[in-house]
């Protein structure tokens, strides 16, 4: 605490605060390549800050497969710091029972490490991830990555498919909670 010379109250220097980033992790699953991208809150709206894949070789056993994604999410999430993540729900596929039981297994680990990380996390169904970005829960993916594109004012689509998906569900995250605050 410093004193001004005069007979005034003493005077408490200010110690200026930094704003936490906000900072949205959306997390596309997938065992060969799971899509993520950071999506940050700015003044201009959001940005894309990271986006990539986490990759599994398709020649190892599932659990180290498993662990593989688990640990490149783990690095992801300790890097950028997310304030909330959220993931693409799983749907199933009659016609291909066991890739919806794999990647049943791949959100599994990704659900265990973003609560090991203690982030909030929300979950959307491909087809609420279509509506809210295009207006149509049954969007062709083409259509997506234009959105996409235009909702972050890139140069161009973004590549892979894994990481515009990502993409997405973190506009889903982003705009969920906007309205929540």
């Amino acid at each position: 605490m410093t004193r001004n010379s005069d007979s005034s109250p003493p005077v408490t220097p200010v110690t200026p605060v930094t704003p936490r980033r906000q900072r949205y992790l959306g997390i596309d699953p997938g065992l060969r390549r799971t899509g993520y991208a950071i999506i940050e809150r700015t003044a201009k709206g959001p940005v894309l800050r990271e986006g990539g894949v986490i990759q599994s070789s398709p020649d190892w056993p599932l659990h180290q497969r498993l662990q593989e994604i688990s640990k490149g999410l783990r690095e992801v999430i300790a890097e950028t710091q997310p304030e909330a993540a959220a993931v693409e729900q799983v749907f199933s596929h009659t016609r291909n029972v066991r890739s919806s039981l794999l990647l049943a297994h791949v959100r599994g680990i990704i659900l265990l490490a973003v609560a090991e990380a203690t982030i909030p996390l929300l979950q959307y169904s491909p087809a609420q991830v279509k509506k809210l970005l295009t207006g149509s829960g049954k969007a062709p993916k083409e259509q997506m990555q234009h959105a996409v594109k235009a909702e972050l004012k890139l140069t161009a689509l973004p590549d892979p498919h894994d990481v515009a998906d990502a993409s997405a569900v973190a506009l889903c995250l982003y705009h969920s909670l906007r309205f929540a605050a």
